[in-house]
């Protein structure tokens, strides 16, 4: 019998602080990595509504250079290139985010930034991912960022564990693909604690997107056992700690337990499994359509599951499985599950009008991903059945 081989890519992440608060931690970082300089990208809402900003101010003192806060969802390059020019003038030798997906990307993006003194809009077009004429993924060759990053997530996309990144191009209304092995956080420290502030909805919503990191990992027909390893104990745990943390927001055990998914569904996506159209389609419905991160998820991944159903069912079967209920279909279990989370589950929901569904459909084929589904897409009107089942 022959033995199918394949590759698992390690990211350049040094440290993972598993329920330690993000005071010691942090201040633990800036003593390891010899840092002087700590350049702050931090929640507006966590800085100006609550002091927990101020508690990480105060647990590194003096080395504090400079805060930025209030990033834009899905980090627009006008924005990260302002937070690195702050950056830049407080002379930073490290970079500490607190927040969601967008301050974790820009905060990523910002440390590329320095490294090759981008200061204009058009001076990050030779960096992102593109997908040329031929269908082709172009990933950029250049040298990785100095400056190291320490990341405090505090909701559940799992950006912080990818050195791939997102930021929005305005000027085309289009999320590119930022990616270097060292773009990857120096360390990731998850304090549920911190997380308490973050909105329900802003929650639950990214915990999907996790959920759905695992989703496109067990039904990729380029995983191995090891990732799905990995994505079936994420889905265990997200489906257990999402639905805890609704009916009590205090229970920090279930939000550790969540945090902890996040990670599991990530570790495939950067070990080099390739996720599917739900994650193609979700970058467009964010940079073009302003959806908000989490929704994405929330409204594609079960029409993605009952659109590949035939051609990868029996690997559907075990996420099934995973929520408990291994004889019914996939795409049914997972659209109860968001919809017990009182997440949207349509395009409709989430302010896209049908009109916009040809251009989705379009821009999709230019993510690296829509080329990785399990059913093969070759062009826009092969996603616009999927848009329609979702609308």
């Amino acid at each position: 019998m022959t033995v199918s081989a394949s590759v698992v890519d390690l990211t350049a992440t040094e440290k993972v602080f598993i329920g330690e608060p993000a005071t010691k931690a942090i201040a633990s970082e800036a003593d390891r990595l010899g840092a002087k300089r700590v350049f702050l990208m931090v929640s507006r809402a966590l800085n100006t509504g609550t002091d927990e900003i101020d508690k990480i101010r105060s647990a590194l003192g003096a080395r504090v250079a400079g805060t930025y806060d209030g990033m834009p969802p899905h980090a627009p390059r006008s924005a990260v290139l302002a937070a690195a020019a702050m950056a830049r003038e407080a002379g930073t030798d490290m970079i500490v985010t607190v927040g969601g997906g967008s301050i974790t990307d820009a905060g990523k993006i910002v440390s590329l930034c320095l490294k090759h003194n981008l200061r204009e809009h058009d001076d990050m077009e030779p960096y992102h991912v593109y997908v040329d004429d031929q269908g082709s993924v172009i990933k950029p060759v250049f040298e990785g960022p100095d400056i190291p990053v320490v990341i405090c997530p505090t909701t559940l996309s799992g950006g912080e564990f990818n050195p791939l990144s997102g930021a929005t191009d305005e000027t085309v209304h289009h999320k590119q693909g930022y990616e270097h092995r060292r773009m990857a956080a120096a360390s990731i420290i998850l304090d549920p604690a911190l997380t308490v502030h973050t909105p329900e909805w802003l929650w639950l919503s990214t915990g999907v997107r996790s959920v759905d990191h695992a989703l496109e990992t067990l039904g990729s027909l380029q995983s191995n056992d090891f990732c799905d390893g990995m994505a079936d104990c994420a889905l265990r745990l997200l489906a257990e700690g999402l639905p805890r943390v609704k009916r009590d927001p205090g229970d920090l055990e279930a939000r550790l337990k969540c945090q902890v998914g996040v990670w599991q569904s990530m570790i495939p996506i950067t070990a080099g499994v390739p996720m599917g159209l739900s994650h193609a389609i979700g970058h467009i419905l964010g940079g073009t359509c302003d959806v908000p991160h989490g929704y994405c998820s929330c409204v594609m991944a079960p029409a993605v599951l009952a659109f590949n159903a035939t051609v990868n069912g029996d690997r559907q079967r075990r996420i099934s499985a995973c929520f408990g209920q291994p004889d019914r279909p996939a795409s049914e279990v997972v659209d109860e599950f968001i919809r017990e989370l009182g997440m949207p589950r349509s395009l409709s929901e989430v302010g896209v009008s049908r009109d916009q569904l040809e251009h989705i459909a379009e821009y999709t084929m230019l993510d690296f991903w829509a080329r990785t589904n399990p059913r093969e897409v070759k062009a826009a009107a092969d996603v616009l059945p999927v848009l329609e089942m979702a609308y």
